[in-house]
């Protein structure tokens, strides 16, 4: 697509609620279209929250002129251009006036034959906001330039994206780095946590304000903690802990395997900096936990396989790939003692010959939101993955269909009030995982999904990087990249090994 710069762009609001101004307004004589102009990105007929920032998009078809207004009942914001550019204010001021009404864009469009309105788009405004900041990984899709990646976060009521920490300000030309992982107690940024693998590795903790260090290996796990999951009401972080490695596909379309040789699940308790077992079975491979919101169920993903020849383990793990389906458990928890309760299953995916990843608890605790694919735990490049969901209620399970697409969905995450859905997609060229927002009714269904709004619509047309763990936030991290890169650089401190009878 070529990239066209931007036209001069005037706005004008004709409400006398809002402001007035006569620098564009809609033909008074046009002609009506059967159809709603095509647009990029897509953004029609979709559910949005009256706090994002705008939702900034091109016309698709060729003109010589071209007036946009969005109107909702007396107020309206006019602007001229084949591109849009609304000021945040004026947005914004429209948006939070009209909360649970329909706001349509209507659309004029001059060519040779003169003025012609499109069928108008229509946008939901939802009466519930979307958590003001997330936070996701920025990394090129190449293993060449792989240190290149950070964590940002993005104040989703306006454009502004800060790092978070940048994978090479410690890093060199020997030594490199890979930062992931990033996560939060009940989307407070007081309390939060990252990796740091390779070059002066560790798990950076933010506990309460205060930044530490800590290496969560010990001498009886296989590795430090890895998919983390922070306790909603104590002082503790389920892991799953993994010795992984990656293989790449010559002809497959799904590119990249990665498999555990090795999982367990821990228990860290942040205030004796002691680490105990949740899940130590050999013939179990564990990854994913996550808390309900109450903090007295641990939900996880759990595969059964039986190694055949230990002497060539790697080698036989490498080649099975395809027999690792994970099925979905949970354990009941005990905050005060820290004691779990037996297995339970939750989800047989395996008896569907399918594999279920990443389970997600919504805030209210009524929905489970998780991945399914043919095989494997990893599903960021498997072509057939979807989203799925289970009502806890009656344990009905149902495809996403409304988020799904024919590309990958993968990480996934639920707004603090349970109302809108973040999640990655592969959906728009097969190559670039980018962020759809999508509003989750309280009759459980999902809306259509809307791509993360840029200022300018041509944005992803020339952004060659993808997008994964995207995680809500009520609040930005204050904590600067550099402040980060200080403690990294600093030893960890060595966390115990508690032995336990589980």
């Amino acid at each position: 697509m070529l990239h066209l710069p931007k036209n001069s762009l005037y706005t004008i609001l004709l409400s006398t609620i809002i402001l007035a101004g006569c620098s564009a307004e809609p033909p008074k004589e046009f002609t009506e279209a059967n159809q709603t102009a095509p647009i990029y990105p897509e953004y029609s007929s979709t559910v949005i929250p009256y706090n994002i920032a705008p939702l900034n998009f091109a016309y698709k078809t060729e003109g010589k002129q071209y007036i946009t207004e969005l109107k909702a009942g007396d107020q309206s914001l006019v602007m001229k251009g084949k591109s849009t550019d609304w000021k945040i204010k004026d947005w914004h001021k429209l948006l939070e006036a009209n909360k649970g009404k329909t706001i349509e864009v209507n659309t004029y469009i001059q060519n040779e034959g003169g003025w012609q309105k499109y069928r108008p788009i229509k946008w939901q405004i939802a009466e519930e906001p979307i958590d003001p900041y997330i936070s996701y990984r920025i990394i090129a899709p190449s293993y060449v330039t792989y240190e290149e990646l950070s964590i940002r976060q993005r104040n989703l009521t306006n454009f502004d994206e800060q790092i978070i920490y940048n994978n090479m300000l410690l890093s060199d030309a020997v030594n490199g780095q890979c930062i992931n992982c990033h996560h939060y107690r009940n989307y407070k940024t007081d309390n939060m946590q990252f990796h740091v693998r390779q070059h002066k590795g560790g798990t950076m903790l933010v506990n309460n304000g205060e930044v530490k260090k800590i290496n969560l290996k010990t001498d009886s796990t296989i590795s430090a903690g890895v998919y983390p999951a922070w306790h909603p009401t104590h002082n503790l972080i389920a892991y799953s802990i993994n010795d992984t490695g990656q293989s790449f596909h010559t002809k497959n379309n799904n590119k990249i395997e990665v498999q555990d040789l090795k999982s367990d699940l821990i228990l860290y308790d942040i205030d004796r900096n002691e680490v105990s077992f949740i899940e130590h079975d050999t013939l179990e491979w564990e990854v994913f936990p996550a808390w309900a919101p109450d903090g007295k169920t641990l939900y996880y993903n759990s595969a059964h396989y039986e190694i055949q020849d230990y002497e060539a383990r790697e080698r036989e793990i490498i080649d099975n790939y395809k027999e690792f389906k994970y099925n979905i458990y949970r354990k009941s928890f005990n905050p005060e003692t820290q004691a779990f309760g037996p297995a339970e299953l939750v989800l047989d995916a395996d008896t569907l010959g399918k594999s279920a990843t990443l389970p997600r608890i919504s805030p209210d605790g009524r929905y489970l939101l998780f991945g399914m694919a043919e095989y494997g735990c990893f599903h960021i490049w498997h072509k057939d993955a979807d989203l799925y969901m289970i009502d806890l209620t009656n344990m009905k399970m149902r495809n996403m269909q409304e988020l799904n697409s024919n590309d990958v969905e993968s990480y996934h995450s639920w707004s603090s009030n349970g109302r809108w859905i973040l999640y990655t997609s592969r959906r728009d060229d097969g190559g670039y995982t980018r962020l759809y927002i999508a509003y989750f009714d309280k009759n459980g269904k999902a809306h259509k999904p809307f791509i993360l709004p840029q200022e300018d619509p041509y944005f992803y047309d020339n952004y060659y990087k993808s997008y994964n763990v995207p995680e809500y936030m009520l609040e930005p991290v204050n904590i600067t990249p550099q402040e980060f890169a200080r403690h990294i650089d600093q030893e960890a401190a060595q966390a115990k090994f508690k032995s336990t009878s589980n």
